[in-house]
């Protein structure tokens, strides 16, 4: 099968999770959010979100001697990175892999928590496409077809006014030959849709790709991802199933309500995802400022989606990391694939929803949701069974997430990540993926923003 860069739409191989448990902290950690103060003598300051972006940051803060409490609404640490284990099979159902290893914060701490990585193989690949005459993917086809959406997105790029990118796929798939019609769209779901979570018809032609990249290709946490969150949050006051309903700043100080009474501090970190931002479940008063409010509304939320397939024994190509497949007109695109459990000898795979696709398993059962994908697995694997057990994700429906990473939507610019990243005054900063301009949709682009909302309340605020 042709390899194609990430950047050139292909669906490289995404490679093999294998993750543990995630540690849970204690309900209320640490003490009462009953009313009164809970401000220290020195700086406190209260973590909005226990995921990878609000743990950095309380970490942080902590390490320059302030008090620090975390309230996360879950009942679990981690946010979106998180591992469940079924069948004693771990299954990473948000972040899984560490993209580009060199020089990335993640590896550094994966590296110093003595924790191992699996280096995932962009070769290790097969695709099928029931329109050709033996059922493969045609490679030179599929070359032609690369080309031809990569012109396609260079001039979307050039042109004068941003466009959405299901007007650029359209251009790409108009007057090309049918068959080459067919694997432009295949190539936009697998490389565009599913690494970026937003569908074509909302996703900046100009801005869609905006990320910096770190080199030395993308590896998985061995044991999980799950681990990343569970070393962060030792040592902190992290105070599970507590939702924040809102928060009030003042000239001196904040305060941040949950459903228990109110906690005071000197400041507060916000860590809750985009998603949850736009739907306004946290009051602030004042409200955050209209630039800050005009980039949350501007920036998009999409949902990547997994589903999970146990069977009773292995039926398809198992000695491969991805497995693309074109689907036939009629057909859902679960176009990506990987064989989950072959570093385990399990009989696991796992297919990816993105775009609309994604947002359409966000409102599905798990009945409809697993017919979709075995009609398109089927097209490969005719003889393919019903699965054993599943699991399929729905973070667009998770209250606490609302999508699974945020996209550059079009009219948008990543200039919105530089507002979000503003601090509001001396006393409320955000923090999280959709606030790095330079790594936005990542887990090592939440630890950076933690970091510096860190650093930012240090700054201002002193410890």
């Amino acid at each position: 099968m042709t390899t194609i860069s990430r950047r050139q739409f292909a669906g490289g191989a995404m490679g093999v999770a294998a993750a543990a448990a995630l540690a849970a902290c204690a309900p209320l950690g640490g003490g009462s959010t009953g009313g009164g103060s809970t401000r220290g003598d020195g700086l406190t300051v209260v973590v909005v979100g226990a995921g990878v972006a609000g743990l950095t940051a309380a970490r942080d803060l902590q390490a320059a001697g302030a008090i620090v409490i975390v309230l996360e609404a879950r009942d679990r640490s981690g946010g979106r990175t998180v591992t469940e284990v079924r069948e004693g099979f771990p299954l990473d159902l948000g972040a899984s892999w560490i993209h580009g290893v060199d020089g990335n914060p993640v590896s550094a701490l994966v590296l110093d928590a003595g924790l191992g990585t699996i280096p995932t193989d962009v070769e290790s690949a097969v695709g099928y496409d029931v329109e050709t005459p033996d059922g493969q993917l045609d490679d030179a086809l599929l070359a032609r077809a690369a080309a031809r959406l990569d012109e396609a997105v260079q001039r979307g790029d050039d042109a004068e006014v941003d466009q959405p990118l299901q007007v650029i796929v359209d251009a790409a798939a108009s007057g090309a030959p049918a068959d080459q019609a067919r694997l432009v769209r295949y190539l936009a779901a697998s490389a565009i849709e599913n690494e970026y979570a937003g569908p074509l018809s909302e996703l900046s032609a100009f801005w869609f790709d905006e990320a910096e990249t770190y080199g030395g290709g993308d590896a998985m946490i061995d044991g999980g991802y799950g681990q990343v969150p569970a070393v962060l949050a030792e040592g902190l006051d992290v105070r599970l199933s507590s939702p924040v309903t809102a928060i009030a700043l003042g000239d001196d100080g904040v305060s941040v309500t949950v459903a228990s009474g109110t906690v005071e501090a000197d400041a507060v970190v916000v860590t809750v995802p985009l998603g949850v931002l736009r739907r306004g479940t946290i009051a602030v008063d004042p409200p955050l400022p209209a630039e800050h409010q005009a980039a949350i509304a501007g920036l998009g939320m999409g949902s990547l989606n997994k589903v999970f397939l146990r069977f009773d024994s292995v039926f398809w190509d198992d000695d491969v990391d991805w497995i693309g497949i074109v689907p036939p007109t009629g057909v859902d695109p679960w176009v990506d694939w990987v064989t989950i459990g072959r570093a385990a000898d399990a009989p696991v795979l796992l297919g990816f929803a993105a775009g609309d696709l994604g947002r359409w398993v966000d409102a599905q059962p798990d009945a409809a949701v697993v017919a979709s994908a075995l009609t398109a697995l089927r097209t490969a694997y005719p003889d393919a069974p019903e699965p054993l057990e599943v699991l399929v994700t729905r973070w667009g429906a998770d209250p606490y997430a609302g999508g699974s990473y945020s996209f550059a939507a079009v009219g948008s610019d990543p200039a919105m990540r530089d507002t979000l990243a503003e601090p509001v005054g001396e006393r409320l900063v955000l923090a999280g993926e959709a606030t790095s301009r330079e790594h936005p949709s990542t887990v090592h682009g939440a630890l950076l923003s933690g970091q510096r909302a860190a650093a930012a309340v240090l700054d201002a605020l002193g410890a």
